[in-house]
């Protein structure tokens, strides 16, 4: 009688059931994983955040050195002082005697006087040209302030701007003397002023 090995007799059975619980195995890992995949947390990451850091401006430190003290002298015991040291006695006697200076130049005060219209000349000022003063070929302006009243008459002259010792001054001032002026008008009312005239001598 032949024996058989029942390990044969069994072996299909074993690959059945081990694939089988392969199979289990397959079918449970694909319910389960992913169930487990979505309980994972994964781990936030903080924000980081960058904060602005005022870095207060640094002041320079003036390192200059003072200014030195000036130097003070110091006297010495050893300068030699002449004790006999005197001084002359003044003689206020000798002021008395000097001579006083001299007064101021006497002439006319001028006083400003507002006016709306300057006096004008009614004939043209036609000055004499001194002798003296054309053989040396002497020229000039000469400014002459006259005093013209309320009638239009010179009153006062006096020279602003001359030539002296040439007889140019004199020339322009005898000129302006003998012209006759409309007076100068303050709101309709004739007024005595003040006014500054140029007197020009030109040789041809």
């Amino acid at each position: 009688m032949r024996h058989t090995n029942p390990l044969k007799i069994k072996y299909p059975i074993i690959i059945r059931l081990t694939t089988l619980i392969g199979i289990i195995l397959v079918i449970l890992n694909f319910l389960i994983f992913p169930r487990f995949i979505n309980t994972l947390s994964f781990e936030t990451v903080d924000q980081l955040i960058i904060e602005n850091i005022d870095i207060p401006q640094t002041q320079q430190i003036d390192n200059t050195p003072p200014p030195a003290r000036p130097s003070i002298p110091v006297p010495s015991d050893d300068e030699d002082i002449a004790d006999d040291l005197t001084l002359d006695e003044l003689d206020f006697d000798d002021f008395s005697n000097m001579d006083a200076p001299p007064p101021p130049p006497s002439g006319p005060k001028v006083v400003f006087i507002p006016y709306d219209d300057p006096p004008v000349a009614m004939t043209p000022i036609r000055p004499v040209y001194p002798e003296i003063a054309q053989e040396a070929g002497i020229e000039g302006v000469i400014v002459v302030q006259a005093f013209i009243d309320e009638k239009g008459r010179v009153k006062e002259t006096q020279i602003l701007k001359g030539v002296p010792n040439t007889g140019l001054d004199e020339a322009a001032m005898d000129a302006i003397r003998k012209t006759r002026f409309k007076p100068a008008k303050q709101r309709e009312r004739a007024v005595g002023v003040w006014i500054s005239i140029p007197v020009n001598f030109r040789l041809k």
